[in-house]
């Protein structure tokens, strides 16, 4: 099998495109699976991703040279073939399929297989090599069902709202907070949102993605004229200043991380809802099996308990090293 790409100090590289993915270095050509600044870094001279990733890129990066492709849309670079296919991670999230002198490999990014009704569900692709993440490649990590996750949310916020208090909910910028929009029934009171959450949002509706109304917190906002408020923060928001504002709360963390007690238990929630943008245990296998390839590389992630696993089931299994965080068990802040 040749090597349709190579793992370099600066990223994923394609020796017949000379092309690189999701690099962590300045080079001149990136192709970019999604915007979290993990896999979109400033820097590039020029940049492809798909359509729907290319306002929040723009809004990140700013004034880059930064051309757009279609998903399941091919492009000749060099001697490469190349196309992106839905990941499922966040809206405009892809899949970089290479092909080069019939042989084909995926670059898979980030990517979740259960649909969340905001980003465009996962489409295995079938290759002969599959990178793959593993955030969460441990058996232990299973999501609450959709149905369940939406009703465990609303129960909450409604329970909180009884007891005169304020709902915090924390989650990322971009992804996991639309997604969480997405569940809560905005009957029960008003949303407000953290700058860094609206400022998506904001880009988000401007593609056409619908989303419940969303009210700003400026420094301006008083709390007592939104009463049963929930409020949506990013994490780094909820362990500074910015939380005072809000008075009796009760807060919560959205994240894959909440199924490990000692991560609820650091992060200091009342609540901890399991749910993440990424795939869990059945999902990463599921993914996998499905492109029908042989060769899989393991990256970020538990690369090497989920490489052990892989080699038991037969497949040509290697670690990676890169520069991704997947979902940081901090839950830093992005976009």
């Amino acid at each position: 099998m040749a090597d349709v790409l190579t793992f370099t100090d600066r990223g994923i590289y394609c020796p017949a495109g000379d092309f690189y993915i999701d690099p962590w270095q300045p080079v001149d050509r990136a192709l970019i699976t999604h915007g979290h600044s993990d896999h979109a870094r400033w820097g590039m001279d020029h940049y492809l991703a798909t359509t729907a990733a290319a306002p929040v890129m723009r809004h990140r990066l700013g004034d880059v040279s930064l051309d757009t492709i279609n998903y399941a849309e091919t492009r000749q670079i060099g001697g490469a073939t190349v196309s992106f296919h839905p990941a499922g991670h966040v809206p405009g999230s892809a899949q970089i399929k290479v092909t080069v002198k019939g042989e084909t490999w995926v670059a898979s990014g980030d990517y979740k297989t259960v649909a969340d009704g905001l980003s465009e569900p996962f489409e295995p692709v079938r290759c002969h090599a599959f990178i793959t993440e593993c955030t969460f490649g441990l058996p232990i990590f299973k999501w609450t069902p959709e149905d369940i996750l939406t009703t465990q949310i609303n129960d909450w916020w409604a329970a909180i709202k009884a007891a005169g208090k304020t709902s915090v909910l924390g989650a990322y910028a971009l992804g996991k907070a639309q997604r969480l929009l997405t569940t809560v029934n905005a009957d029960i009171g008003p949303i407000l949102t953290h700058g860094a959450i609206e400022n998506t949002n904001e880009i988000l509706r401007g593609q056409g993605i619908a989303l419940p109304d969303t009210i700003r917190v400026t420094a301006e906002t008083n709390v007592r004229d939104y009463a049963g408020a929930l409020v949506l923060a990013t994490p780094s928001a909820m362990a500074g200043s910015w939380m005072k504002k809000f008075g009796p709360t009760s807060t919560a963390f959205a994240s894959g991380w909440m199924a490990l007690r000692g991560v609820r238990r650091r992060r200091g929630a009342d609540r901890g809802f399991v749910v993440s943008d990424h795939a869990d245990w059945d999902g990463l296998n599921a993914a996998i099996k499905a492109t029908g390839a042989e060769k899989i590389f393991a990256t970020h992630g538990y690369t090497d308990a989920f490489h052990k696993w892989l080699r038991e089931e037969g497949y040509d299994a290697h670690v990676v090293s890169t520069e991704y965080n997947g979902e940081d068990a901090t839950e830093a802040d992005d976009v």
